[in-house]
């Protein structure tokens, strides 16, 4: 898979640093919407994670990387 929870959170801190940027700030509009792109993103993950709490799946779809997809073991706990 192209695109990770990691490459989210690296693009949700770069629209961070680039709203910081005092010369020449992100557009609010823009920033506004790419949180909004993130929280979708987000929530697609957690109904993701729903999923393989319920069925036991152990694959996922690498958006939340597990170790040892192919493997039978217990999901671990997330504190949320």
């Amino acid at each position: 898979m192209k695109n990770t929870m990691d490459d989210l959170r690296n693009h949700l801190f770069a629209t961070i640093e680039a709203l910081q940027d005092e010369e020449k700030p992100m557009d609010l509009a823009r920033a506004r919407e790419i949180a909004n792109v993130g929280k979708v993103l987000i929530e697609s993950a957690k109904v993701e994670v729903d999923f393989l709490k319920v069925t036991g799946e152990r694959k996922s779809t690498n958006f939340l990387p597990t170790e040892g997809d192919d493997e039978k073991k217990p999901l671990r706990r997330i504190a949320s």
